[in-house]
């Protein structure tokens, strides 16, 4: 019955993408009107007449520090104490005295020391309210179950999944004494390019509907229940409202230009459902929409969201997201919440913005009726979640039960979302499954590379700086293969490069993107290729060694692998499963008899791209020519053979996002340019002439020229570097600095304590040039070397990027 099922509704949902895009045209006439919902969280007479006690007594100050959020990064609990702001944060890299691997047991003492802030003190006490990000489990705890990101569990299209993995996030939540979750993501991604595109479930918006009231059920409980927001259930959040999956050139905090009716239609498509599930939270969206930012636009926050739907939850704002209205900054901003935000996330802005917002309600810039609106609406949001009414976090049931996190039927759930969410894309003379008594050989960097597979939001904001054993509670890929084949008898070896000595029946590899988040991920094409081709490489001599080669693609969206499609024998699409990599290994293997063990059951909730160039791509589109169109996927008894791919990649293509120099190249109209005693010449170092070698007989520099300055004002405000690889072949003989814009920072340093002839990487983070003065909306050069004496060095492979760096090391003279 499940098998038939679930065919159904892989039909229906694949028809309805183009019935929806037909269905927006026609809705054109009624404006888009959003229809009004009801939600299963009755109104109750009892709350709202304690509301109206509660604002009787709160005084002015009390009332405005109900509506700002600020984060733990930057306040503490005596600070809290001062103000008892309505809720505090745990933003992606804050952390128990800012150690991002802290214990569990130090964010459930942290819990209870803002709690004691907020309920200890002269006068009324409001208990606080803690959001964190549990957007793939409560991953940003040491040892939490980390289920597949979004995109993959799009490929289930299983709502009964959906639900057990919202009750599994919130009671490992609960174990650490957090109590709001800022999820789950209804966005409908439209164009792939966008850095968020792995936190939306499906580019269909049926998908995201079906989706978004189990999700939000399974974390709050089923309404009109005594289990609805009780002690194994959290407060829910859907965001963020509206628009942001569909931002021209999918950027990031970008702008939505959709009719009305296509807002709501597919990107709205998750809204009423969540709120018919008693969502209590929605976040408001960075993007604008049509020239406006939802920050501040009234039309939406109250126009929509209140009067049409009928939320009557909170909206919260993003991270410092209402300072980008027009006229706002991150601590002034009226227009926010005169359009309606009820509560600022205020993470380092939090006193001013008390402050400001305290003297415009006093001049009425504010009106009383609608500070009170909002105090009442988060209030209600507390006493539907009885927190009125509760303990010390810690005192709470389930709090400090540490064996919960990553609890064996936990990641047992997480494994069979693993399982459903792999797509088959393609599987030449029926490879797989593949026997597990064989030699089998186990490479790529993805391979035993937990943070990999997990993604960004994943201990750390961009998933970077953690290895394997930040993760007790978690298998590898490479783990999950190991354990299978040798239970079988088989033999498997890891070489991350591909060597071996013995020659194995099959080679499987792991590669893809590596973690990022937001803004970081945006890229200007869809184009998989590091700026060495290493996977490539690695894939294409395996097959000229004769050996059966099987693709198991990491990333966190559709991108072109032509040419990886076709140096494999068989190519999974893995998305970012999370922490249990068991599960691949459940379908890519037969059982010992050589019946299948798992079938392949995953369809592509993403359309995925013949071109390099091909954005945005989605079912419904009057020229839509996918490769694997939205609802692909191979079953082991499908013909999976693929004739060989187009490799041609358009004139005119341009690097990965983030990439200065790679492969040889420069974005179009850059140059790479030698001022003063110093000559370029090409060299080769993985292809032919990918690399620079620069020599130096006395003063001058290097520098990579763009065709106009570049703004890196995002990527100098988040964790991002400039890095690139370097080899000396001569040491300098003077100083060194490289330069970023207007400031030079020392690396000679660095440079002479790197062995001679060997290749190295060097990591600048981009606050240090911030720091130092570099203007960072008008950077050229984005990257130069400047040397005052003799010195020669090899270049390549510079871009802007995550990585992993001495927080102390801005350079060494």
């Amino acid at each position: 019955m499940r098998r038939l099922f679930l065919g159904a509704a892989l039909c229906a949902l694949a028809a309805a993408a183009p019935a929806q895009t037909a269905g927006t045209e026609e809705a054109s006439a009624d404006g888009g009107r959003w229809p009004a919902v009801h939600s299963r969280v009755a109104r109750d007479p009892a709350i709202e007449a304690r509301i109206d006690g509660l604002l009787a007594r709160m005084s002015l100050e009390q009332k405005v520090a109900q509506v700002i959020q600020p984060d733990i990064a930057s306040i503490t609990p005596e600070q809290y104490a001062r103000y008892n702001f309505g809720s505090i944060l745990a933003g992606g890299n804050s952390d128990p005295g800012g150690v991002p691997t802290a214990p569990a047991a130090e964010w459930l003492a942290l819990a209870d020391r803002f709690w004691d802030a907020s309920m200890h003190g002269p006068g009324l006490r409001i208990p606080v309210m803690w959001g964190i990000d549990a957007v793939h489990g409560h991953a940003n705890i040491v040892g939490a179950t980390i289920f597949p990101q979004n995109i993959g569990l799009g490929a289930m299209r299983d709502p009964d999944l959906i639900r057990r993995i919202g009750e599994v996030t919130a009671l490992e939540m609960r174990v650490t004494g957090i109590d709001w979750d800022f999820s789950p993501t209804l966005a409908v991604a439209r164009d792939d390019r966008w850095g968020r595109s792995y936190e939306s479930f499906s580019e269909n918006p049926e998908v995201v509907r079906a989706y978004a009231g189990a999700m939000i059920e399974g974390l709050q409980g089923r309404p009109a229940t005594p289990d609805f927001l009780g002690p194994a259930h959290v407060i829910a959040t859907a965001k963020h409202f509206v628009g942001d999956g569909g931002t021209d050139g999918g950027h990031d905090q970008g702008d939505n230009l959709s009719s009305d009716a296509e807002l709501r239609d597919i990107h709205g498509a998750g809204y009423p459902p969540a709120i018919e599930a008693g969502v209590q939270a929605v976040m408001a969206s960075f993007s604008r929409v049509r020239g406006e930012k939802v920050h501040g636009d009234r039309d939406l926050l109250t126009g929509v969201l209140r009067d049409q739907i009928g939320f009557d939850g909170l909206v919260v704002g993003d991270w410092n997201a209402h300072g980008q209205v027009d006229g706002c900054s991150n601590t002034s901003c009226p227009q926010s919440f005169n359009a309606g935000l009820d509560m600022f996330m205020a993470p380092d802005s939090w006193e001013g913005l008390y402050d400001n917002t305290l003297a415009q309600v006093r001049s009425g810039e504010i009106s009383m009726a609608r500070l009170d609106e909002a105090v009442r609406r988060i209030l209600r949001v507390k006493l539907r979640a009885r927190l009125f009414d509760e303990v010390r976090p810690s005192q709470r049931p389930f709090a400090g039960r540490f064996d919960l996190l990553g609890a064996p039927d936990h990641r047992a759930v997480a494994r069979q979302a693993v399982r459903e969410s792999l797509v088959l894309l393609k599987n030449q003379n029926h490879l797989l499954p593949l026997r597990p008594g064989a030699r089998v050989l186990v490479a790529g960097d993805g391979a035993d590379n937990i943070p990999k597979q997990a993604g960004g939001w994943t201990i750390t904001w961009q998933g970077t700086g953690t290895t394997n054993a930040d993760f007790p509670n978690a298998q590898s890929i490479w783990g999950g293969i190991r354990e299978t084949v040798e239970a079988a008898g088989g033999h498997a070896t890891l070489s991350a490069d591909g060597s071996f000595t013995d020659r194995p029946d099959v080679a499987i590899v792991v590669f893809g993107e590596n973690p990022y988040a937001e803004f970081v991920g945006d890229r200007r094409s869809i184009e998989y290729s590091p700026a060495d081709d290493s996977d490539l490489q690695l894939l294409r001599r395996l097959r000229a060694q004769g050996i059966p080669v099987v693709s198991v693609f990491l990333s966190g969206r559709p991108l072109w692998v032509n040419p990886e499609i076709n140096a494999s024998d068989a190519f999974v699409a893995a998305f970012l499963p999370g922490s249990e990599g068991g599960g691949v290994a459940d379908v890519l293997f037969a059982n010992p008899d050589g019946s299948v063990r798992n079938d392949f059951r995953g369809r592509l909730s993403f359309s995925w791209p013949r071109r390099p160039d091909q954005m945005p791509l989605n079912v419904g589109d009057s020229n839509y020519d996918p490769l694997f169109p939205y609802g692909y996927g191979l079953r082991y008894a499908d013909n999976g053979d693929l004739a060989p791919l187009s490799e041609d990649r358009p004139a005119g293509g341009g690097l990965p996002e983030g990439v200065l120099f790679g492969r040889g190249a420069l974005p179009p109209g850059w140059r790479l340019a030698s001022e003063g005693e110093v000559s370029l010449r090409n060299i080769d170092r993985r292809a032919q002439e990918d690399s620079r070698l620069a020599t130096w007989r006395g003063a001058g520099r290097i520098a990579i020229l763009p065709g106009q300055p570049v703004d890196l004002s995002r990527e100098a405000t988040g964790e991002l570097s400039l890095v690139f690889e370097y080899r000396i072949d001569a040491a300098p003989a003077g100083p060194v600095s490289l330069r970023l814009g207007s400031a030079a920072l020392p690396i000679a340093g660095d440079l002479r304590g790197a062995p001679v002839g060997q290749w190295r990487t060097l990591i600048m983070p981009l606050r240090c040039f911030a720091r130092a003065g570099a203007t960072t909306d008008a950077v050229s050069p984005p990257f130069a070397i400047e040397s005052d004496g003799a010195m020669t060095m090899a270049l390549s492979d510079v871009r802007i990027a995550s990585a992993a760096v001495d927080q102390d090391h801005c350079g060494r003279p």
